[in-house]
């Protein structure tokens, strides 16, 4: 929940007491010369207030027992017949009876702190002597501003209470009585818990006061008197929104009044921030008092979709309010930072509406209860002057804050944070990177300055973060300036989302050794753009892969040896080249294509098959390391084998010869007497 504070003007009410004591009592006319440091007439009284609801005031009955502390002398007497006494603003009906005369009441001033009155006694007192008299008034409920403090009604009641005295004189009191059925909130003041009579009415009984003019206390009452209801629509950019206006039956001015400022201010708020109205359900704005908004004159619940508006609001509280149908704690996670841009824009839309809008201004007064933002509590933790600080702290912050990136800058970073996305987003076309949980003070600052130009860390330090915290922002500022070198240095390649959803998450010990690895890597891939420019190869894409995936930088650092190894083994084998073979190395090239080898090994480390190509890469290394002695070999096997053919042809001549010879000895003779001749045999030699 949400709420804006508004405090009551106590000590100027506190003054008026004080200015009234100097008037309290004065002598009569022509008195002689007194000569006592102490009242020469003291008084002292017992005041009840009793609230008549149907009449719209609150009755006063002050019993005064008014008593001259002077002492006659024997050319002397003493005596007062009238005296001076300040009661609240805003009074009327005056009327006192008592004493042993006639005694009579008369207005001699007016301001708006005071009405002072003069109390003719209708009779002397004399010296050592008393009377007692009683004074009645009426505190009336003129109407007007919301904000007044006397008002009397059958739904709601409020009112100072005052004691009366002469000075330094103890012994007063003052009974409060509400009727039956209200409930009621000593906002101001120290008294006894209330009781309860037989009639049902709620009493509060200050007892004897020890200094009587010290005494302020100011009541807040309501009782069920039923809300009248109206509706309205507001057309808010394409949405159209119902607002249902609940107020009390006797305060008809209230519902127009807020009615309007949120009909007006919703559809002002919404371009002012540049985000739509996405609530479906009616919003309901409820009169209240402080009692139901914890001291506040605004509350937000935008899980139920209600407003608690207190009577007495003004306009920049209304606006504040509204302006909460954003800043309610989904856009924005820390209460300072939603209060802060509530603030901000109602103050912004109000110019606009043409309604006059002030916020409390963060005085030297109020500094001396400052404290850091993010220290700031829950609803009703702080003190009242802790609390008034922060809301005028949060108000100065955001100005502070728009001064410095621009009210484009903060839709930009609003229309981010409503899509859900992180700082540091990736370039090159990549998904949009979400962020983990709704910004709080971290994430604020990360999204405002992603998107200005300068730095606004130094804000940070001055207004939001407690001692302990301080440090964060050193650290910060290192691994941002890190993250920016890094990200300089890869150039058209994208950081892992590992570092930045480090640095997100303020895990600045992590982001800066992703970092310091990714430099590494960078480095390696400049040593691998040289050695392949060399070598005359493409790099594949596989160490960018490896760079950008998340896998981890071990994955990319092994790639980049990978690559390194390839590179060697293809240099290598490039330089094993033979450029002008002689016979013995062109006769060891014979059947072999080294060139178509190399070739496909670099084919292999473009498509980022290290393995294919260092195999093809050492194949064609092998071949032209080889052929000279492949020829050589060659040379003496070919030699070899000529021999051997010759040998065999002549062992197989040689051969057939014999058996030729075997055959013509072994022949019959013809009977001519000669040997017949087998026919020759036809060689397939």
């Amino acid at each position: 929940m949400t709420g804006r504070s508004h405090r009551r003007g106590v000590v100027p009410a506190l003054l008026a007491v004080l200015f009234a004591v100097g008037l309290v009592l004065a002598p009569a006319p022509g008195r002689p010369t007194v000569h006592a440091a102490t009242p020469d007439l003291t008084i002292v009284s017992a005041a009840t207030y009793e609230v008549l609801p149907d009449a719209k005031t609150v009755h006063v009955t002050v019993s005064l027992t008014a008593t001259n502390t002077l002492r006659d002398t024997a050319t002397r007497r003493f005596y007062f017949d009238r005296a001076a006494l300040a009661v609240l603003p805003g009074t009327a009906n005056f009327r006192v009876a008592g004493g042993s005369g006639r005694p009579s009441v008369a207005v001699t001033e007016r301001t708006a702190d005071y009405t002072l009155l003069t109390i003719a006694f209708g009779q002397r007192i004399n010296s050592q002597r008393s009377a007692t008299f009683t004074l009645e008034f009426d505190l009336v409920d003129a109407g007007g501003d919301p904000g007044r403090d006397v008002r009397v009604g059958t739904a709601f009641t409020s009112f100072p209470a005052w004691a009366f005295a002469s000075d330094e004189t103890p012994g007063s009191s003052v009974t409060v009585i509400f009727p039956e059925g209200f409930t009621v909130v000593l906002e101001a003041g120290d008294l006894p818990e209330p009781t309860t009579d037989t009639d049902g009415r709620t009493i509060f009984q200050s007892g004897a006061l020890d200094a009587p003019l010290e005494f302020f206390a100011f009541f807040v009452a309501d009782r069920p008197a039923g809300y009248l209801e109206s509706s309205r629509r507001a057309t808010i950019g394409s949405a159209s929104a119902e607002l249902v206006i609940r107020a009390w039956p006797d305060d008809p001015d209230w519902s127009g009044r807020v009615g309007d400022l949120f009909g007006r201010g919703l559809p002002a708020l919404s371009r002012a921030i540049g985000l739509p109205w996405t609530r479906s359900d009616p919003l309901v704005i409820t009169e209240s008092v402080s009692r139901t908004t914890g001291g506040y004159a605004g509350l937000f619940d935008p899980t139920e979709g209600t407003v608690e508006v207190a009577y007495y609001a003004d306009a920049f509280v209304i606006l504040h309010e509204a302006a909460h149908a954003w800043f309610h704690g989904g856009l924005l996670a820390d209460r300072w930072a939603n209060e802060a841009f509530a603030s901000y824009y109602a103050l912004a839309v109000a110019g606009e509406l043409g309604v006059e809008a002030t916020a409390d201004p963060l005085t030297p007064e109020l500094r001396e209860y400052a404290i850091p933002l993010n220290a700031w509590g829950a609803i009703g933790e702080e003190p009242p002057e802790v609390e008034d600080y922060a809301y005028a702290a949060t108000l100065e912050l955001a100005r502070l804050v728009a001064e410095r990136v621009g009210d484009r800058t903060l839709v930009a970073v609003w229309a981010a944070t409503a899509r859900g996305d992180g700082a540091y987003q990736p370039s090159g076309g990549l998904p949009t990177e979400r962020a983990e949980a709704i910004p709080d003070w971290r994430g604020l600052l990360d999204l405002l300055e992603d998107h200005a130009v300068e730095p606004l860390d130094d804000l940070w330090l001055a207004w939001v973060v407690r001692d302990e915290e301080a440090p964060l922002l050193d650290e910060r500022r290192a691994a941002r300036a890190l993250y920016e070198a890094v990200g300089a240095e890869a150039g058209d390649w994208n950081l892992p989302r590992s570092t930045r959803a480090a640095l997100r998450a303020w895990r600045f010990d992590q982001a800066t050794e992703l970092l310091t690895d990714a430099r590494r890597v960078l480095g390696a891939r400049a040593e691998l753009e040289t050695g392949a420019r060399n070598a005359g190869l493409t790099l594949p894409l596989t160490l960018r892969g490896a760079f950008e995936g998340e896998g981890g930088f071990a994955a990319a650092l092994d790639e980049a040896d990978a690559e390194r190894a390839a590179i060697v083994a293809y240099a290598t084998a490039a330089a094993a080249r033979i450029a002008d073979p002689d016979p013995f190395e062109r006769l060891g090239l014979i059947g072999s294509e080294p060139e178509a080898a190399l070739a496909a090994s670099a084919a292999a480390f473009s498509a980022g098959d290290l393995p294919t190509a260092v195999g093809r890469a050492s194949e064609a290394e092998t071949i032209w390391l080889n052929a000279a002695e492949i020829g050589r070999n060659r040379i003496v096997t070919g030699v070899g084998v000529t021999v051997l053919a010759v040998l065999l042809l002549a062992f197989g001549a040689s051969l057939l010869r014999r058996r030729r010879a075997e055959r013509r000895a072994a022949r019959p003779a013809s009977p001519s007497g000669e040997r017949a001749e087998p026919p020759e045999p036809v060689s397939h030699a």
